[in-house]
């Protein structure tokens, strides 16, 4: 008999209230003016996973050994993860991914100064991971033993980081990962298809630690969903818990709608138990278009237009987890991606990679301070302000835009002489020349001859105090290029 595709929700325990597990009652949801100001949050994608500083994904690829695929006739090597793996710790049948958590002690993890760090470099929220697709909880669970109060670190890491969040005045948000652990961690199950140690099983085909790698997944439950019913169950129990016990202002699931009801009646439960609380308003995330429902998250994309609805793109600096000899982005290109983001009515949530010790590490602090520097100058252009009546103009919007990898464009990108993002606030348009412009500004948007064109009393450079040189006429408005620009690339124009 075929298992049915979503747990039965009549039995699920939520918060009862203004929203009921149905698209009808959710599109009550409006996003709260708090995230909309905000515009820019900090995440920590951390966890045991960044034991061995080889990067996202460790825990499933340590357990890629080399393998012929008959079927297509073609071999595939072994990951690099596993040979790393198989050098530095041994065989995944006698040292698995389990036992490098108690090798994740954060003992230079200092909560406190990283969140003035990032206060300063202008994030107005901060998210950190629960629980990753490896299944390990970073919050103090009575669900689910393998968490980090119990091993690794032995602290309640989301309540110390939601401490520090509100402080400094953040808001606070989770993000859980673990409706796609399921099957994603089901390769610890299996054993090396070729080599000395063909067919000896991975610790996870062992029962004892089902409770941590999950049971054996059913024949036809292989998506990166579960189609399993009992294991929905289990998401939703443990992912109330997590919000029952944090009340976080913002949750995110790495997926879509997750479930069907099930994901629709933990919605309803975080919205209602949040207004029960008389709260500011919760913000949701997941991966599929948010009809009104929530709010929508881009993964290494941003949207190509103005959105009707907030949405959000969530990216990272590095890696999203460390990884030794990563590349990092530049602060011009956060800022650039920041305010491309804002002048389409989107939030930027930015992961800052940290060691297993808990530090980020001089460059990612150096960029931070860079990005703290220009939100002295220019913050006043990005928080509380709303998209004008276009994004922007130049050539990054007439020339091919490339995609991103998970959906609308790519998150960084070149910019080029000429290109300009919009944004506004009561009777002010702030321009952004993306590039540091090498001579005049013409902006055509606001010709007097246009639809969108106003009549404009007044020109100034933010971070300067020279008076600005301008003229407007019914082609557009000539900003003449001040004689000292701020030593930052991107420079903004207030126009009143």
């Amino acid at each position: 008999m075929a298992l049915p595709i979503f747990a039965q929700t009549d039995n699920l325990p939520m918060t009862g209230g203004k929203y009921k597990p149905t698209d009808e009652s959710l599109k009550q949801y409006k996003c709260p003016e708090w995230f909309r100001d905000a515009k820019f949050g900090i995440w920590s994608v951390w966890g045991p996973m960044a034991v061995p500083r080889q990067g996202d994904w460790y825990a499933k690829a340590m357990y890629s050994g080399e393998s012929f695929d008959c079927a297509k006739d073609k071999y595939q090597q072994a990951s690099r993860q596993y040979k790393y793996h198989l050098e530095h710790y041994g065989h995944p049948s006698e040292f698995g991914y389990k036992d490098l958590i108690p090798l994740w002690k954060a003992e230079k993890w200092n909560p406190e100064e990283l969140m003035k760090l990032y206060k300063r470099a202008g994030a107005k929220y901060f998210c950190t991971i629960a629980t990753h697709h490896d299944n390990f909880f970073l919050w103090d669970s009575k669900l689910h033993k393998w968490n980090a109060v119990n091993m690794g670190p032995k602290k309640d890491v989301v309540g110390i980081w939601k401490e520090a969040a509100t402080k400094e005045g953040l808001y606070f948000g989770v993000t859980e990962h673990l409706g796609a652990s399921y099957n994603w961690f089901q390769v610890a199950h299996g054993a090396d298809q070729l080599g000395p140690q063909a067919g000896i099983p991975y610790d996870g085909a062992n029962p004892e630690y089902w409770d941590y790698y999950h049971k054996p997944s059913l024949s036809g439950d292989g998506g990166w969903l579960t189609n399993n019913p009992e294991r929905q169950r289990e998401w939703y129990d443990r992912i109330k818990e997590l919000v029952d016990n944090y009340h976080p202002d913002l949750l995110y699931s790495d997926c879509g709608l997750p479930f069907g009801d099930v994901g629709r009646t933990m919605i309803a439960h975080y919205y209602n138990q949040d207004a029960k609380r008389k709260g500011k308003g919760v913000v949701y995330n997941c991966k599929e278009e948010s009809n009104s429902r929530w709010v929508r998250d881009y993964e290494l994309g941003v949207a190509e237009g103005i959105s009707e609805h907030p949405w959000q793109t969530d990216t990272n600096l590095g890696d999203w987890i460390y990884r030794e000899g990563m590349d990092f982005r530049t602060a011009p290109q956060v800022i650039q991606m920041l305010i491309d983001i804002v002048s389409k009515n989107g939030n930027l949530l930015l992961d800052v990679v940290q060691t297993p010790e808990g530090d980020i590490g001089e460059t990612q602090t150096q960029i931070l301070e860079s990005i703290a520097e220009w939100m002295q100058d220019n913050g006043e252009a990005i928080f509380g302000t709303r998209p004008w009546k276009i994004y922007g103009e130049g050539p990054s919007i007439t020339e091919a835009q490339e995609k991103g990898q998970f959906h609308g464009i790519k998150d960084v990108r070149s910019y080029k002489q000429g290109d300009l993002r919009f944004t506004a606030k009561g009777k002010t348009i702030y321009a952004f020349c993306m590039e540091k412009p090498e001579g005049d500004i013409h902006i055509s948007s606001l010709a007097l001859k246009t639809a969108t064109g106003h009549k404009v009393s007044s020109i100034s450079l933010l971070g300067s105090k020279e008076k600005i040189k301008w003229t407007q006429n019914n082609d557009e408005i000539v900003i003449q290029r001040p004689a000292q620009l701020p030593k930052y690339n991107t420079v903004v124009f207030a126009i009143k």
